[in-house]
């Protein structure tokens, strides 16, 4: 077999392999997510969390740099060799999806969150019901605690390095109630990316390569603690957007700083009541007059600052990540986000907020 066909042949391996993966989730989870993927995440951020800067931006901008060029030298001789290039680039892709999945991409087909903490997946709109109205006197009650005035918007008092410190020890309460939500070798970054990020309409991502957790630091403040409590979930290995809501509220309201809890309550309160709007908007506006002006204005604060960024751009990137986490076993794609309510609703069944 000639060499140029190598790679290609290994991409076509891959795909195969992990058709098969999908039905041995309990396998994945032991060998890779509890095993070398462990090995590997910590050697990650041990070597590029002592870098103050985003070592994956700048990897991430190479790698355009280096493709424009590559596109723009073969755009003349395209249509002679286009056979050569187009095995050049499934080449190349076959590398790059090799060391996606073995750095940290294997984590999509490990067992749900669901199952390892014996939660159930379904509830009533009851159980809805009950939960927001809990929600909302716990987020009232935090925001009266620190304003000392309802009508009064929550602005955190810290530097984004601040947040990413103090979110070590929400994790570390955690872990004293799960061991596997233990969280080691602090290296949550700034995106040196963070105005195209929020054109894209996102609060940060997680470099699979470098695994750097990588925060839009433009967003309001008081979002910054969950959104960047959610990026270090999947940097413990957890792959699933909902899951990773779930762990971001659970490290932020564990965290001793009240600060860090209002972020957690109040961005779990958003999805509830968007989930509200959704299925009955008289009952949506029944809870809105229940909670303080000071949540509202948080959130609109929010809406605001997303809807001066809002462009095609955001539609085209939400479209293509919609797509690719429903090839990654999130069925549900960008609505697996709000999914986490199932997990929340179902857990405080039994426990108090």
């Amino acid at each position: 077999m000639k060499q140029k066909y190598i790679l290609p042949l290994f991409l076509l391996i891959q795909i195969l392999f992990l058709k098969i993966v999908v039905y041995f989730p309990e396998w994945i989870e032991h060998y890779y997510s509890n095993g070398l993927y462990i090995r590997i995440s910590s050697l990650s951020r041990i070597v590029f969390g002592k870098f103050p800067f985003s070592i994956g931006d700048c990897l991430y901008f190479i790698l355009i740099v280096f493709l424009i060029v590559w596109f723009w030298k073969q755009r003349k001789l395209w249509k002679h060799n286009w056979k050569e290039n187009l095995l050049s680039i499934i080449s190349f892709l076959s590398v790059l999806y090799f060391l996606f999945h073995l750095l940290w991409g294997l984590n999509y087909y490990r067992q749900p969150l669901f199952e390892k903490m014996k939660i159930e997946r379904n509830y009533t709109d009851a159980d809805l019901l009950l939960f927001t109205k809990k929600l909302i006197h716990k987020t009232n009650s935090i925001q009266q605690q620190i304003s000392k005035n309802d009508s009064l918007k929550i602005v955190l008092p810290y530097t984004q390095e601040q947040v990413f410190k103090k979110n070590v020890e929400g994790y570390q309460n955690l872990s004293e109630q799960y061991s596997y939500f233990e969280y080691n070798y602090l290296s949550t970054k700034k995106s040196l990316f963070s105005l195209p990020l929020t054109y894209m309409g996102f609060g940060g991502y997680l470099n699979p390569f470098t695994n750097e957790a990588q925060v839009n630091y433009l967003m309001p403040s008081y979002n910054s603690p969950t959104t960047s409590c959610h990026e270090m979930a999947h940097q413990l290995g957890y792959a699933s957007e909902s899951e990773c809501n779930f762990i971001g509220f659970m490290a932020s309201i564990k965290n001793e700083d009240i600060y860090f809890q209002y972020s957690g309550y109040s961005f779990a309160l958003r999805y509830c009541l968007g989930n509200w709007q959704m299925r009955d908007e008289k009952v949506f506006q029944q809870l809105l007059q229940t909670i303080h002006p000071g949540i509202l204005k948080n959130y609109k604060e929010s809406e605001d600052f997303w809807r001066k960024y809002e462009t095609p751009i955001e539609t085209g990137f939400h479209a293509f990540y919609d797509r690719f986490l429903k090839i990654n076993q999130q069925k549900e794609g960008m609505d697996s986000y709000s999914k986490f309510i199932n997990l929340l609703v179902n857990y405080y069944k039994e426990k108090e907020l």
